[in-house]
């Protein structure tokens, strides 16, 4: 018992890690681009795409965390890890293709639509080369991919919330837009990033 509940915190301990502290985009500057693109689209549902985010990578990190085991003894092995992590990225997109196609779900048109977007990100190769280069347990792996998807949506909502607010006329017409957007997910990424402990070195 005393190991299942150990587990469990682990696993929850490394979700909350990734989603606030180790946050993908903040924190590490994974997928900002699609970030960008994702908020103001509303042909895409925020919620829908982190949520297939979370699947892709709570499903990737078994496969990667074998296949890091698997390829650990090779000589080549920093040059063989992205080759062999896209390659468990792309079973598993094809596998949620495959399950999405055979549901007939409501949303089924949508999520495959979504599918691309979310699985092929670089959020998701970069968190399961954080979690191989770090050499997480299968359980951190797990939590922490669950928590960067979670992150992920964090970001998402957080640029969302402040889009309608960049759109005020004090803002300089040189900066309406992408770049104010990308001063503001700056200034974000510097206050977490200090929040965690880290200084600036002048």
């Amino acid at each position: 018992m005393k190991e299942v509940m150990d587990a469990v915190a682990t696993f929850f301990g490394y979700a909350v890690l990734a989603i606030f502290a180790q946050n993908a985009i903040f924190t590490r500057g994974l997928g900002v681009s699609r970030l960008v693109q994702l908020v103001g689209d509303d042909r895409t549902s925020s919620w829908w795409f982190a949520l297939m985010l979370c699947v892709t990578q709570v499903l990737v990190a078994p496969l990667a965390f074998y296949a890091g085991g698997f390829i650990a003894p090779l000589e080549n092995r920093a040059q063989l890890r992205p080759l062999v992590y896209l390659a468990c990225i792309a079973v598993v997109c094809l596998f949620e293709l495959l399950v999405l196609r055979l549901v007939h779900g409501p949303r089924s048109g949508q999520l495959i639509r979504i599918l691309p977007l979310a699985a092929l990100n670089s959020c998701v190769l970069g968190t399961v080369l954080v979690e191989r280069t770090q050499s997480f347990s299968l359980g951190q792996s797990l939590g922490f991919g669950l928590g960067s998807g979670l992150g992920y949506l964090l970001a998402v909502m957080l640029v969302t919330e402040a889009s309608n607010r960049l759109r005020s006329r004090a803002i300089p017409s040189a900066f309406r837009g992408l770049p104010i957007t990308l001063i503001y997910v700056g200034v974000l990424a510097l206050a977490i990033y200090g929040f965690t402990g880290h200084s600036v070195i002048l």
